[in-house]
């Protein structure tokens, strides 16, 4: 290869049991900005990086997201390189995303922005995707 295939790392995922406790915490008591918002997930901001924070009630394990240029072209290399795919690509609402594990057993989640991303309201509900 002669680009890295991990271009970012676009956000770490916090399991949570209940989002409004989670918010409660990150948000007003650590001071993480809402950026975005559905029913069971919430991404904050962190101030000196594009990562989000991003908690979840959806998954069970702290998991790294890692933007990559394309998900399924992510998958085959990871797979080539000795790695095995645990999820094939699937879509998301803001692009494709795969879960793989290295060969040292760690779980990562490769994720690729390609049908853009979430725009907001004023409270951070998510109205769409640009």
């Amino acid at each position: 290869m002669t680009d890295p295939l991990i271009r970012a790392v676009d956000a770490i995922q916090i399991p949570v049991p209940d989002l409004a406790q989670a918010l409660a915490f990150y948000r007003d008591r650590l001071g993480h900005p809402l950026r975005w918002r559905t029913e069971t997930t919430a991404g904050l901001g962190l101030p000196d990086a594009a990562t989000e924070l991003v908690l979840t009630t959806e998954r069970p394990q702290l998991e790294p997201n890692l933007l990559v240029e394309s998900a399924d072209d992510a998958a085959r290399t990871f797979e080539a390189a000795g790695g095995t795919i645990e999820v094939a690509p699937f879509d998301i609402p803001v692009g494709r995303v795969t879960v793989v594990r290295d060969p040292f057993g760690n779980p990562l989640v490769l994720l690729d922005l390609s049908k853009g991303r979430y725009t907001t309201d004023e409270e951070g509900a998510v109205t769409g995707i640009e």
